[in-house]
């Protein structure tokens, strides 16, 4: 059976599935078509029905929640890996909708962020992820909503930090923030999604016991080819909620979508998010 699957070019997803694009594990009589596409790609994708899997925003997820489940394992969920509101200059706050924020797309959490914590503060362009530095750098926007390896990169670019919207997230909630997931078809038969979701396991733990094996997969597509930065990646996004959500992190997928429902960024009565096999 084929399976249409989109992941991102972000790190923590070449490593994850860097076992499977390689067929270094057992696709258990599954044929993947596998496209590597930035996140509002994929989110726009899923949105047109282009994919059976897909790792998406869980902003997007929320929204899709009465077509798809989110798999248990392939998520990037965690303490301390939440998206930084930086400024083109120091000492600038959001305050005026004469400002410009960068964010890396519609349906990204981190806008979802930006949005909760900061509404109508200031006006909104959405941007592929990798040209917010650079548009900060020239002056061509007040803030930006930097995601991906730029958390570690922004201080040599010389832009300043206004706030980590993660740890404000974990202030607020006490719960790890959910950024984005895995999610499958819920037209898929359950034989088919504990296929997909094994082939994903055994990739994630094909690479977590032999890190550097993914290095050129996550290098080829990485917009940072320091390896360095490219494995604070993986350690920062790739850890036990990857692996299984869990109840934790069932939990913080509920307290987002309450706290985005709660804020009018997401319409009434939509279906919540269902971990498959939960």
């Amino acid at each position: 059976m084929k399976i249409r699957l989109g992941i991102s070019t972000c790190p923590n997803d070449t490593f994850t599935f860097h076992a499977l694009m390689e067929r270094l594990v057992d696709w258990r009589g599954l044929d993947f078509e596998i496209e590597l596409l930035d996140i509002q790609q994929l989110n726009d994708r899923l949105f047109a029905g282009d994919f059976d899997v897909a790792k998406t925003s869980f902003h997007a997820a929320l929204l899709l929640a009465d077509q798809t489940v989110v798999l248990p394992s392939g998520s990037a969920l965690g303490f301390g890996v939440g998206p930084l509101l930086l400024s083109a200059r120091g000492g600038q706050v959001p305050d005026s909708l004469s400002q410009t924020t960068l964010c890396p797309g519609r349906h990204t959490t981190a806008t979802l962020l930006f949005q909760l914590f900061y509404p109508q503060k200031t006006g909104l362009q959405q941007v592929v992820f990798s040209q917010i530095m650079p548009m900060l750098r020239r002056g061509e926007a007040d803030f930006g909503v930097c995601i991906h390896e730029g958390r570690f990169t922004w201080q040599s670019e010389g832009l300043g930090l206004v706030e980590d919207l993660g740890t404000r997230w974990e202030s607020e909630t006490g719960c790890p923030l959910p950024l984005g997931g895995l999610v499958a078809r819920r037209s898929l038969p359950d034989e088919t999604l504990a296929r997909v979701q094994a082939v994903i396991h055994d990739s994630l733990c094909f690479a977590m016991a032999d890190r550097n094996a993914a290095i050129p997969t996550m290098r080829r597509y990485a917009q940072e080819f320091n390896d360095e930065v490219l494995m604070q990646h993986v350690d920062l996004y790739v850890n036990d909620w990857t692996v299984d959500l869990g109840p934790v992190g069932a939990n913080a997928l509920s307290q987002l979508s309450r706290r985005a429902a709660a804020s009018g960024i997401l319409p009434s009565g939509l279906e919540p998010l269902q971990v498959w096999g939960s």
